[in-house]
């Protein structure tokens, strides 16, 4: 049976080589290097399929998850994902740890890399920490959702769930719908897709709607509007985002009543996509509000198999980044 780098070097015609210390955004990424973390991630998706899910491939490298903000999914899937390819994994936070008695980040990190990390996986608050942590460690740092600014694992699971379904994205019409003035998912997500060549459309209530980003990329285009329904006609995705209630108390959204009337991906709007068309949603989910139940878990949801194939995409980045570290 082929190992993990035979896979992935046979899944492309001409495979790209890693060259990333960290990953910090998707804005760095060329198409190459997209296209090989997909490869590797199918290859890593098949050894889960396994009756033995373990790989010794990063035997001896040290993972560290540090999270200054609260996470189920990330902090989960990136556990998994580390011991599912034999690394060690050690898990912090911020409370109970020297942060709370006013260490910096930059101490923080430096005391990681000096008991031995070799990869720091990290949360935080302010919008580029992970940047700032990266310029001051040897270690890797991959950042796992930074404030209001990047979230690029999981805009690779999601690009990786709709390339399972829809193939090439080529001219597809992708909606991201909610919050994207301050989503962090839907800026890593935007990166990706126009380089794979889709057509996005950023849609949402016109305080919590970026403008500027609408026109075109040498690969793909992005339109913004505040029209929902006219959004979603002929659309092969429709990606859902959390609507974070403080938007309310900041008068950003008159009220939820409103919101859901003119924004909740529910049965009636999805008619209007596409058929066949898919449901996504970064999570943790509002349902009621951005997303109605019955869409949610109905039979064009991809939500559950997002949250399974982080899991293989971050496995995928792992290997990739302790490889070109040549750690493993």
């Amino acid at each position: 049976m082929l190992d993990v780098a035979e896979q992935t070097a046979s899944a492309l015609a001409e495979p790209a080589v890693w060259r990333h210390k960290d990953l910090l955004d998707t804005d760095t990424l060329t198409r190459a290097e997209i296209e090989l973390i997909l490869a590797t991630a199918e290859a890593m998706r098949e050894v889960r399929s396994r009756p033995v899910t373990k790989v010794a491939t990063l035997r001896g490298v040290t993972v560290v998850t540090l999270f200054y903000e609260q996470s189920t999914r990330t902090r989960a899937s990136f556990e998994v994902a580390a011991k599912a390819l034999g690394a060690d994994v050690v898990n912090l936070t911020a409370t109970g740890s020297s942060v709370e008695k006013g260490e910096s980040l930059i101490d923080t990190v430096r005391t990681l890399e000096a008991i031995g990390a070799d990869m720091v996986v990290m949360r935080h608050a302010a919008s580029g920490a992970p940047y700032l942590a990266a310029r001051h460690t040897g270690a890797s740092v991959v950042n796992g959702g930074d404030g209001r600014h990047a979230h690029p694992t999981q805009a690779l699971l999601d690009l990786f769930t709709l390339r399972r379904h829809l193939g090439s994205l080529e001219g597809r019409k992708i909606v991201i719908v909610g919050d994207v003035l301050h989503s962090r998912v839907a800026r890593s997500n935007l990166w990706t897709l126009l380089a794979m060549g889709a057509a996005v459309t950023l849609c949402g209530p016109a305080t919590l709607l970026p403008w500027t980003l609408a026109g075109r990329s040498e690969t793909g285009s992005c339109d913004v509007t505040s029209d929902f329904d006219s959004a979603i006609e002929g659309a092969d995705a429709v990606m859902a985002l959390r609507l974070q209630t403080e938007r309310q108390a900041g008068g950003l959204v008159p009220s939820l009543r409103e919101y859901v009337a003119g924004y909740q991906l529910n049965a009636q709007r999805l008619a209007r996509a596409r058929a066949g068309a898919l449901v996504l949603h970064p999570g943790p989910m509002n349902e009621g509000v951005e997303i109605a139940p019955a869409v949610a878990h109905g039979l064009a949801s991809v939500i559950e198999e997002q949250v399974a194939n982080g899991v293989a995409v971050r496995m995928a980045i792992l290997y990739l980044i302790a490889t070109a570290r040549g750690v493993r």
